[in-house]
């Protein structure tokens, strides 16, 4: 096995306004002073995850957490988003830059990399892969992480050029993620509604699918022949391990009794009522924030049109009590509409502070009086409205009841409506909801377009040129510190607006058995590529 451990790209500052970071570090792993001991070749891990994994297509319609665990080991990114400095690494790209108006990305690419299927990777494969996402149109999220795309020009079988329309300053960090992962021609010629159960997904990845079972478990083999692993994970030769099995365990308790009978080695989804107990019994726990959308409320404005509704309802929320009441403290309580993990964050907690009395005089002066049964009304219309939620995260029932109890404290009626994800979403098509409760994992302030541009989605219906101007003007700015400014400013504004309201934030966490080491979380802070996990001999 081939296991090189000195320094494996030779890193040129780019051309333009972007440059590739050299520096290395540890992302956040189980058992770090284990992990400096000698690795263990071979071994079999299973990890338990709470959902299917719907597709293994890459860029499919799986963009859950279980889903990007399993697809984030076969294929390879162009780079590398290391999680402890959130800067862009090298990994299949050596390197790369752009023009001054952020239209134009050049890679340059390593010319040593081979598919699963010994086809070797080229220039031909990252116009073939993107390319085919814009084919596939609806049938993948990953559409929203190429806006303006117009095409990718090969220029030689190590070099590619990827040119937008408009302005996509955001482009460079969504090439790190796993939707934009590199496939092969094998999978480009198997139609993509069909690519799900990923017998044609063939990718530069540390692992293969070997098989796959809907519900029930997806099977993992590793390669011997895989060299090129991001630097900062600490191995880039092929895995220590020969396979994983991520089997699906529905139940949170399940799991972590799985874990504590010795049945898996690493649990998915611990919720923060099992913290405590795993802790005491020695298992090592994995923990990172997620960046993105900090859990919170959003409107759909066409109904709550109404900012001084919107003040108030921010007004009368209780973080800290929502936060400690429903998780622990391994969960921050919401300071921006972004969490802190993410590049660009900026503190907004001046405008979040709890005080009902306040809430109480913006709805008096809104003309919003209470009425006989304590409910507030406005031109004989109660205050009155319906909050979407989905059970998707353990704490959230609690934390919406205990919302519902605080929001009917100073005369906001609040019916909870709870539902699927799929219900949710057509939910937001229909317009049929006035709050929601969600979050939203990405690590980039791109996240705030795709979420809140009324030229996106548009879920929440919001009318704010202001916001739209900021929200599209992060786009075209090369430079990190003037694009951070911009984000800051859109940040700002749907604060003071309260077109979303953030309560917490989340924080994924992992359970692993004490003879695990090296499970660590990516910049995402989803499961990292799993090249350096290994487990400790009997």
């Amino acid at each position: 096995m081939n296991r090189r451990r000195g320094p494996l790209f030779a890193v040129i500052t780019a051309v333009g306004v972007f440059a590739l970071a050299s520096c290395a570090s540890t992302p956040v792993s189980s058992d770090p002073e284990a992990d400096d001991g000698k690795p263990v070749e071979g071994g079999d891990l299973t990890f338990a995850i709470a959902n299917d994994p719907i597709s293994l297509n890459p860029s499919g319609s799986g963009s859950g957490n279980d889903t990007l665990y399993v697809t984030r080991q076969i294929v390879d990114s162009l780079l590398y988003q290391n999680p402890e400095t959130n800067e862009l690494e090298p990994w299949l790209a050596t390197e790369y830059s752009a023009n001054d108006d952020a239209t134009v990305f050049t890679f340059e690419l390593r010319d040593d990399v081979t598919f699963s299927d010994g086809s070797a990777f080229t220039a031909e494969n990252v116009k073939e892969t993107f390319d085919d996402i814009i084919a596939a149109g609806a049938l993948t999220q990953a559409v929203s992480l190429l806006i303006g795309y117009q095409e990718t020009v090969v220029v030689d079988d190590d070099t590619v050029e990827v040119h937008f329309s408009t302005p996509n300053a955001a482009f460079p960090n969504s090439t790190a993620s796993v939707a934009l992962g590199i496939v092969g021609a094998a999978t480009i010629d198997v139609p993509f509604e069909e690519r799900a159960d990923g017998k044609s997904v063939v990718g530069t990845g540390p692992f293969t699918v070997e098989s796959y079972a809907k519900d029930v478990e997806t099977v993992l083999a590793a390669r011997d022949d895989y060299a090129w692993a991001p630097e900062a994970l600490g191995n880039d030769g092929d895995p220590y391990l020969d396979s994983v099995t991520f089997q699906v365990v529905p139940e949170a308790s399940v799991r972590t009794g799985s874990l504590s009978s010795g049945t898996v080695d690493v649990v998915g989804g611990v919720q923060p009522t099992d913290v405590e107990l795993l802790d005491g019994e020695d298992f090592p726990l994995v923990s990172r924030g997620n960046p993105g959308i900090s859990f919170g409320i959003s409107f759909n404005e066409d109904n709550v049109s109404d900012p001084a509704v919107r003040e108030a309802i921010a007004s009368a929320i209780n973080r800290d009590e929502v936060r400690d009441t429903a998780l622990n403290d391994l969960f921050a309580v919401g300071t921006s509409v972004l969490a802190k993990t993410t590049p660009s964050w900026a503190d907004q907690s001046s405008h979040l502070t709890f005080d009902p009395e306040h809430a109480a005089e913006v709805l008096d002066d809104a003309g919003w009086t209470e009425g006989a049964d304590g409910i507030r009304e406005k031109d004989g219309q109660p205050l009155s409205l319906r909050f979407a939620w989905v059970a998707n995260f353990g704490p959230n029932q609690t934390s919406v009841e205990l919302i519902q109890q605080q929001l009917k404290e100073v005369g906001i009626d609040i019916e909870l409506v709870s539902g699927t994800v799929p219900e949710l979403l057509e939910r937001f098509k229909t317009g049929d909801f006035d709050l929601a409760w969600g979050n939203s994992s990405r690590a980039d302030g791109d996240v705030l377009r795709t979420s809140f541009s009324s030229a996106a989605s548009n879920n929440y219906r919001i009318d704010d040129p202001e916001l739209e101007s900021l929200l599209q003007e992060q786009l075209s700015l090369g430079d990190k510190a003037a694009r951070d400014a911009v984000l800051a400013e859109a940040q700002e504004r749907i604060a003071t607006q309260y077109h979303q309201i953030p309560v917490h934030e989340l924080t994924t966490i992992l359970g692993t058995q004490p003879e695990v080491h090296g499970i660590s979380l990516g910049a995402d802070s989803r499961l990292d590529l799993l090249v350096g996990a290994w487990k400790q001999a009997d």
